[in-house]
């Protein structure tokens, strides 16, 4: 074990100061120092997409990320992503499709959309689709899912 290291970190637009050992990934942190608990652990080497959370953006695996590389950068997590109380729109869409089930993957789910409906507001089924590709769900058959985030650009 190393020495443990002091950073800051900007989560969901609130600066947080940790130390924490270098070799601790961003998933533990969240879940285990922050009490961040809507990212997932799924497979715990970036196969599942459920601890997606965004860093500038972008869609990137908590589980695979070292915070000490994080430090100002902004991280977005599940927990980030309502404003004021109110859904966000690919929230409210799986909702309104039923595409929700046991909502275990929903996370980063959601998070992957975002980033995809912020670079393409309006993306094809098949757009959805590949930016959801790492995301894995275990119960359901993806289409209420891509059909969700589809209509929030206005797709059918």
């Amino acid at each position: 074990m190393s020495d443990k290291v002091s950073l800051s970190l900007t989560i969901n637009g609130a600066q947080h100061a940790l130390t924490v050992a270098p070799e601790r990934t961003l998933l533990d942190v969240l879940r285990e120092e922050l009490r961040m608990t809507g990212t997932r652990r799924g497979c715990d080497a970036g196969d599942c997409g459920a601890c997606t959370v965004l860093v500038d953006g972008l869609p990137m695996l908590s589980c695979l990320s070292l915070p000490a590389r994080l430090g100002g950068r902004d991280i977005r997590t599940i927990e980030g992503v309502e404003s004021g109380g109110e859904l966000h729109p690919v929230q409210r869409a799986l909702v309104q499709h039923g595409a929700v089930q046991c909502g275990f993957c929903m996370s980063g789910i959601v998070l992957a959309a975002k980033a995809l409906l912020a670079r393409n507001p309006s993306p094809t089924l098949d757009e959805v689709r590949h930016a959801l590709g790492s995301n894995v769900c275990r119960c359901s058959g993806y289409a209420r899912v891509v059909e969700a985030i589809a209509s929030v650009g206005g797709r059918p």
